[in-house]
This record gives structure tokens, C-alpha cells and sequence, in this order.
């Protein structure tokens, strides 16, 4: 599932593309993937224009010149991809086609996920359960320590609990504990205060070091991107079972807890 470093990685390249561009067709192959009707969404779409992308944890927001706001979220599977009309059509089945000029952003994957016409105010409340942003200016080592402090439970499923902090998943949370040599399945309360502000170094370096790399989606985002994706290759945990751990060259153990996968190294990750 796109986690926070994948959203924003689509945000900036989506910010360079097709900001203030007319919408002049809409196609939609699947129904559920709508709150409104067919006629009603393309209908409001085909001659406005996006003039903000934004994101919000996993969700990206597009902001129309007419107020409204189309709310992406690509659950599990999701993926965007923007080519020029037929000739860099994506081989995969769409459920919603945007044209923007002479380029079509295709959504794929919406199976679970959903693109959303709402109001400022009803976007808003879509997202009022959200925790705070982890890259936010206002998140500093002190917040983060006290929003996590005061929490109980296995580090992993506070990190991915997106009414905690928003825009972490499976895979950054491992890559975070890795980073700060913190056992995933450690609980918050037996933390002491050093670690949770290692874990706070950890979460901003990580962030940053996946964003800027691209994230780990493996598909293009359009013909001759080779950024995203790219940090699929930096992971050291996720996805690595039975491969060396860079640090000490055992091998990294895969997990289950609460139905999710744990990736970590056995050896230098210890347990509290």
C-alpha cells in the first residue's frame, strides 16, 4: 500500500504536471470507485482545472478552480500513471481516466481505494481522524516524544496507526525500527525517553530519505521517470527475510503481529 513517502513523491510530480491544465475528458470503468454518479463527477470535472495538489498522510487532495476537491486514496494496490493519451496507454485495466491537455492521468488499481467528489468542508471531515503530519515543521522531537510517549502497545502498531500519526505503513514502520535499532514489536510504555527520541530521528530521516528517493512503488509514475520506486532498492528490512542485515550481517527474520508482516533483525533490533 502507498505509504507517505510514495504520496508525496506522486504530489511533486503531479504538482509539476498538471496544475492549472483544463480537464477536457473524463472516463470511468468502474462506479464503486466514486461517491457520486457517473454523470455528476464528469460532469463537474470536464472544464475545471487543478490548481493545488496536496497530501494529507496517505490521501492526496486535488484542489478545483471551482472550490471542490477530488480525494484520492489508493489502498491497497493503487497506482497512478500519466501518459500522452493512446500512445503511453498502461497496459494494466483503469477505473478512472482524467485528461489533462494532451496527457491522461490514469488511476489503476482502485479496487479497494477511491477518488472522491467532495466539498472543502466535507474533505475535511473525511480526515478529521488523521494524527498530525510527521514532516510538519510543528512536529518537533518534543511533540513527537509526547504524542508517542503517552502510548501503550508494540511500537509497530502504534507507528502505522494513522490517528496517531498520519502517512506511516507495513513497510516504513519496519524501516523506521531498523534505523533506530528498536525491536518492532517493543511496547511504547517500556520505551524510555532516549529512545523515543531516537525513534523520532529515525522517523524524519526515513521519511525523507524514501520521499526524496522516490518510495518504493515500483511502476513509473510516467514514460522516463526512474525515481520512483528507486528507494525499493534502500529498504533494509522490508520484504529482506533470510537476506544479511547491513549493520551485522544476520539474517533479517519475518514476522506476524496483529496480521501484519514484521521484518527486523534479530540481532541488533532488541526487544524491551
Amino acid at each position: 500500500m502507498p505509504e507517505l513517502p510514495e504520496m508525496e513523491n506522486y504530489r511533486r510530480l503531479l504538482s509539476q504536471s498538471i496544475l492549472n491544465v483544463p480537464i477536457t475528458n473524463v472516463v470511468v470503468n468502474r462506479e464503486k470507485s466514486l461517491n457520486v454518479t457517473v454523470e455528476d463527477f464528469t460532469s463537474v470535472l470536464k472544464g475545471s482545472k487543478v490548481i493545488f495538489v496536496e497530501r494529507r498522510g496517505k490521501h492526496l487532495i486535488f484542489h478545483l478552480h471551482n472550490g471542490g476537491r477530488l480525494l484520492l486514496h489508493l489502498m491497497l494496490g493503487g497506482i497512478l500513471y500519466l501518459g500522452h493519451r493512446d500512445e503511453e496507454r498502461p497496459s494494466r485495466s483503469t477505473q478512472v481516466e482524467i485528461t489533462f491537455g494532451d496527457q491522461v492521468l490514469y488511476f489503476i488499481g482502485l479496487r479497494l481505494g477511491y477518488l472522491h467528489f467532495l466539498t472543502a468542508r466535507e474533505t475535511e471531515n473525511a480526515l478529521k481522524e488523521l494524527g498530525p503530519e510527521l514532516l510538519d515543521r510543528r512536529m518537533t522531537k518534543a511533540r513527537f516524544v509526547e504524542l508517542i510517549g503517552k502510548r501503550r502497545g508494540a511500537l509497530k502498531t502504534t507507528l502505522v496507526n494513522q490517528q496517531v500519526v498520519a502517512g506511516i505503513g507495513n513497510c516504513y514502520a519496519d524501516e523506521i525500527a531498523f534505523d533506530a535499532q528498536i525491536h518492532p514489536l517493543s511496547k511504547i510504555q517500556d520505551l524510555s525517553e532516549q529512545s523515543l527520541e531516537q525513534l523520532y530521528e529515525s522517523t524524519v530521516k526515513v521519511m525523507h530519505e524514501a520521499t526524496d528517493g522516490g518510495g518504493y512503488m515500483e511502476m513509473p509514475f510516467q514514460e522516463g521517470d526512474t525515481l520512483t520506486g528507486a528507494y525499493n532498492d534502500e529498504c533494509k528490512v522490508y520484504d529482506r527475510e533470510g537476506e544479511p542485515c547491513v549493520r551485522c550481517a544476520t539474517p533479517i527474520v519475518k514476522a506476524e503481529h496483529t496480521s501484519r508482516k514484521v521484518f527486523f533483525c534479530p540481532n541488533c533490533q532488541h526487544e524491551v
